[in-house]
């Protein structure tokens, strides 16, 4: 069993919306800066390294990368280091903006008709 739990994009957003997360990009740092979710911090070594040393562990974390595979690796080193609240995002980034894709086409189809 995973120490971290898997989110789909849709719980995500509502856990953003509800529980206000620090959220974790770890792609690299070109595709952070071409687009990332609201309010996400591109995770590099340094910041990593501080959030696992001075992070409040009782807080939510919401990690996500390109597909879903190495934010679960990362989701896990935190919950190795004591963090009770930590999300991957299932599908990464990928999966965010599919769902935010067909949201805006389900609201515009919506309004069409």
């Amino acid at each position: 069993m995973k120490p971290f739990k898997t989110v789909s994009a849709a719980e995500a957003e509502q856990l953003i919306t509800d529980q206000k997360p620090v959220i974790l990009d770890c792609r690299d740092l070109k595709d952070y800066r071409a687009g990332h979710i609201d309010n996400a911090m591109h995770v590099h070594e340094q910041l990593r390294d501080s959030l696992l040393k001075k992070a409040n562990k009782d807080g939510n974390l919401l990690i996500y990368c390109y597909y879903g595979h190495a934010s679960e690796h990362l989701a896990e080193m935190f919950c190795d280091f004591g963090f009770k609240h930590v999300y991957s995002l299932a599908g990464g980034f990928a999966s965010w903006q599919d769902y935010h894709n067909s949201a805006d086409n389900l609201k515009i189809s919506i309004e069409q008709a």
